[in-house]
């Protein structure tokens, strides 16, 4: 009975811990007016720049494309680390990136995913520590500097004219994708694991690579998204995109120590579906992807 009492005990704080945790991904959600998604102890909340009309030649670029700001959490200690990446306007930079530092955030990357945008758009990536209520207020109060809608996003719908295309790059991928109303999101973990500063950073909080496609015209579909990468790996990949007509638009960190050594690879392209596709595959199979 003695041995058994301590078990117990340790049994109900280990619950109660669990129970906590889960109420702060609520609390989370209150401060933003907005559900997200959660993914064993971690939570991402996301951020659709619905408000923004960002056009690359004749393609209007949907938010759940390219243009979605983040924020994933995950317990830390007593509290909760937090990382992800803000989609801005030039105009808002500024602005953003000096509140973002007064509020006690890191900024670990400012950099182009896309080319030739109009108007152009600046994304940042961010990361945080401390208490997830408190974290997600700060970040709130950065936010609300931009247009960022921060009404509750509308719900969205499947699209059934995307089955084919979606069965087709499938097909050539050999990867599961999820429709976002419009747009196909693809997404890849690596094998390793990744760490920073002593802490596992999961594909679930931006470590794996993402591939999205959205219809442009009646028989072609844009695609963009990253790669993430090992150093040894970026010329192989690049070439492979390239190769099959698909343009390399950045190449750049997003975080600052993490182990191993990550470099984010973005592109865009637009032909036929499966034809993307096979680039995309090719440049996959360059990399230690779960693919």
């Amino acid at each position: 009975m003695k041995r058994i009492l301590p078990t117990l005990m340790l049994c109900l704080l280990l619950i109660q811990s669990s129970l906590a945790q889960a109420a702060d991904w609520k609390a989370v959600e209150r401060v933003f007016n907005r559900s997200g998604n959660s993914q064993g102890e971690m939570f991402k909340i996301t951020f659709p720049r619905s408000d923004l009309d960002i056009r690359l030649d004749s393609i209007r670029i949907e938010p759940g494309l390219a243009l979605t700001s983040w924020a994933a959490f995950k317990p830390m200690g007593n509290g909760a680390m937090v990382m992800g990446d803000l989609v801005l306007l030039e105009t808002e930079l500024s602005a953003a990136q000096k509140a973002l530092i007064e509020k006690g955030f890191k900024v670990s990357g400012i950099h182009n995913h896309i080319a030739k945008e109009s108007p152009s758009v600046i994304y940042m990536h961010f990361g945080g520590e401390g208490d997830p209520v408190q974290l997600a207020e700060r970040l709130k109060e950065v936010l609300v500097l931009t247009s960022t809608p921060m009404n509750v996003p509308a719900l969205k719908k499947t699209s059934s004219a995307l089955a084919a295309e979606q069965a087709s790059i499938e097909s050539v991928l050999q990867v599961k994708g999820k429709q976002n109303g419009d747009v196909l999101n693809f997404s890849i973990p690596r094998r390793e694991t990744i760490m920073e500063e002593g802490m596992e950073v999961p594909p679930f909080m931006g470590m794996a690579t993402a591939i999205n496609f959205q219809r442009a015209d009646e028989n072609r579909m844009a695609t963009t998204g990253d790669f993430v990468l090992l150093a040894d790996e970026v010329e192989p990949v690049v070439n492979a995109l390239v190769e099959h007509g698909i343009a390399v638009t950045a190449v750049h960190n997003h975080m600052l120590q993490e182990s191993p050594r990550l470099f984010f690879l973005h592109f865009w392209g637009v032909n036929m579906p499966e034809n993307l596709a096979k680039g995309l595959r090719a440049a996959l199979e360059r990399t230690n992807s779960k693919i």
